[in-house]
């Protein structure tokens, strides 16, 4: 395999000063998680300085560290020289989408709940249909350090890139969204989440409807045909020119939930009629939100022109994630089990109504005692 970044080519996509002749293949912001050969961003804090942690970085085994000045003690070899370390790791993240422009597609996922779990469907399926060359940002990397990082860790033969995006305030998306660039852009749903910063729902689905403006022409935009919100969303997507696609139970979508029932061994078996075609296939991880879910991902498998078939088998192996929904047995000091579900990971109002219905759905015998987290 090629190099990820080598110093000439990061040198030029920063518009830094690489005395050295190295290579690289990861990129980290956090000493803690460093792996050898990385590109250490030294990034500049209302707390920390990145730049008090790059001995400590280099001696873990990074190849280089992104700093904004010369370092006492450190081989200049070892430093690649930017402006702003910041903007050098938007600039590297830029560098990384431009080439693979002609090549790749790349799906944008925001929403107010989902966007994570429909991230790592969409990944798995990609994944599995373009052998190996599907890229994701990972964790919920979504915000303005986690996108371009996110970007910049994408190697030059990605076929499929996905990419989470996340906000708090009006604008970031929209910022977000021209860093990444997208030929498909999804909206899983619209829900009070950050609304003590926006006021009110409409302004919500405005601020997710964002992630359109940065849209390849041509491209596709992905979105909730049962939201409240969906002529808010379509309307901002037509405004871009963008081919809307919507998903969800109404007889008017595109992607349309036919039926979902409940699977041998848990999960659901789901039926959608996607126009041309109805397809039937298993969802692993259990709860009505995840058939939600499941259209989401192959609305926006087939807008990337994906495989289908392999989304099927991706969704009928993903269970729940950690945080999100994860399943744990835990047995009992008098025998016995109780079933834990871990919704713990910045778990908003909707995204616990989606966990405690699927807790009061699940069968007594599992369920008790039972929790949800």
């Amino acid at each position: 395999m090629s190099a990820l970044w080598t110093a000439r080519d990061a040198a030029a996509a920063t518009g830094g000063k690489a005395a050295g002749d190295w290579i690289a293949n990861g990129v980290s912001i956090d000493t803690r998680s460093i792996q050898r050969d990385d590109i250490f961003v030294a990034l500049t804090g209302e707390n920390r300085d990145g730049h008090a942690f790059v001995a400590d970085a280099l001696d873990k085994g990074a190849s280089v560290a992104m700093v904004s000045r010369a370092l006492e003690g450190i081989d200049p070899a070892r430093l690649l020289i930017v402006d702003d370390t910041l903007h050098g790791l938007e600039a590297l993240g830029a560098a990384a989408r431009a080439r693979i422009a002609s090549t790749s597609v790349v799906i944008g996922v925001t929403g107010s709940v989902g966007k994570t779990s429909v991230k790592e469907a969409l990944f798995a399926a990609l994944d599995r249909s373009s052998h190996g060359r599907a890229h994701r940002s990972v964790k919920s990397y979504n915000n303005h350090v986690g996108v371009p990082l996110s970007l910049a860790r994408m190697p030059a033969g990605t076929r499929y890139g996905v990419f989470e995006m996340g906000m708090n305030h009006a604008g970031e998306i929209d910022a977000l969204t021209r860093q990444a660039r997208p030929h498909v852009a999804v909206i899983t749903t619209i829900a009070p989440a950050h609304i003590e910063n926006l006021g009110s729902e409409e302004a919500i689905a405005d601020a997710k409807a964002e992630i359109f403006r940065g849209l390849e022409p041509g491209g596709i935009a992905v979105i909730p045909a049962d939201s409240p919100h969906f002529a808010r969303l379509r309307a901002a997507a037509l405004l871009v020119r963008a081919e809307v696609v919507s998903f969800g139970r109404s007889d008017q979508a595109d992607v349309r939930l036919l039926d979902a029932v409940p699977a041998p061994g848990g999960g659901s078996l789901v039926t959608i009629d996607m126009g041309d075609r109805r397809l039937c296939y298993t969802v692993a991880a259990p709860g009505e939100h995840w058939v939600t879910n499941s259209l989401a991902v192959m609305a926006a498998v087939r807008a990337a022109g994906g495989d289908l078939g392999a989304a099927g088998l991706a969704l009928g192996e993903l269970e729940g994630m950690k945080g999100r929904g994860a399943r744990h047995e835990l047995a009992l000091p008098g025998g016995g089990s109780a079933l834990l579900i871990d919704e713990s990971y910045n778990a908003n109002p909707a995204s616990m109504a989606a966990t405690l219905a699927q807790l009061g759905a699940t069968a007594p015998a599992a369920a008790s005692p039972c929790s949800a987290r």
